[in-house]
């Protein structure tokens, strides 16, 4: 099976396949002929264990560790228990701020926050925020699908003037000459549209941004 395919069965990315290939966390077999890696049951098998346990929050250093054997599949439970039961309180504690304020009955203009702010501050410094710290699928999509279209546009401009003066000047080039330049000139415009397809596959595949996820 080729990475394509297994893109496509498994719900990853190509950058994230190779990212956990890059982590030794999966060794595919390269096909003698053309050095095409190939991927097999287990890969798949391997890959799927890898996605699931990454929507558990398994860091990729523990998934380093479970796959060379340092850590055990019930110590990295247990500490995930620890840890999301420490999230819990946290959550717990914002909960109990939101009653508190919804309770006083307070507005805008002039709610008290003292009483609140040194509790927020102290799980700031923890780490712990409900903000949304990245753009969403659909802004990193328009940003993308943006500075596609405005470099496609200065590409699109020299082939426009080249074929506005092709058809209206008497002295026209060789067609042949026009249609081989044309073809070179689109080269450019192409590779941007497939790289932004291939952008969008990876936004929407969940995992572009693995680095960031240790």
């Amino acid at each position: 099976m080729l990475i394509n395919e297994v893109e496509h069965t498994v719900g990853l990315s190509k950058k994230s396949i190779r990212f956990y290939e890059e982590h030794g966390l999966l060794s595919p077999k390269r096909n003698e002929t053309n050095a095409y890696r190939v991927y097999d049951e287990e890969d798949v098998a391997k890959l799927k264990l890898i996605k699931f346990l990454r929507e558990l929050g398994v860091s990729i250093k523990d998934l380093e560790s479970l796959n060379d054997g340092t850590l055990t599949l019930e110590e990295c439970m247990d500490e995930r228990i620890k840890k999301i039961t420490v999230e819990e309180e946290k959550f717990s504690k914002v909960k109990d701020m939101c009653t508190s304020i919804a309770q006083s009955h307070e507005n805008f203009d002039n709610i008290d926050i003292t009483k609140y702010f040194e509790d927020m501050n102290v799980l700031g410094k923890e780490g712990f925020t409900l903000r949304d710290v990245k753009k969403s699928k659909t802004k990193k999509i328009m940003g993308a699908c943006l500075s596609t279209a405005v470099f496609g546009l200065l590409f699109i401009l020299i082939p426009a003037v080249i074929s506005y003066f092709q058809f209206t000047e008497a002295e026209k080039m060789p067609w042949i000459i026009y249609f081989i330049l044309m073809a070179i000139l689109m080269i450019p415009f192409v590779g941007m549209i497939t790289n932004l397809i291939i952008r969008i596959k990876e936004i929407n595949g969940g995992e572009e941004d693995e680095a960031s996820k240790y």
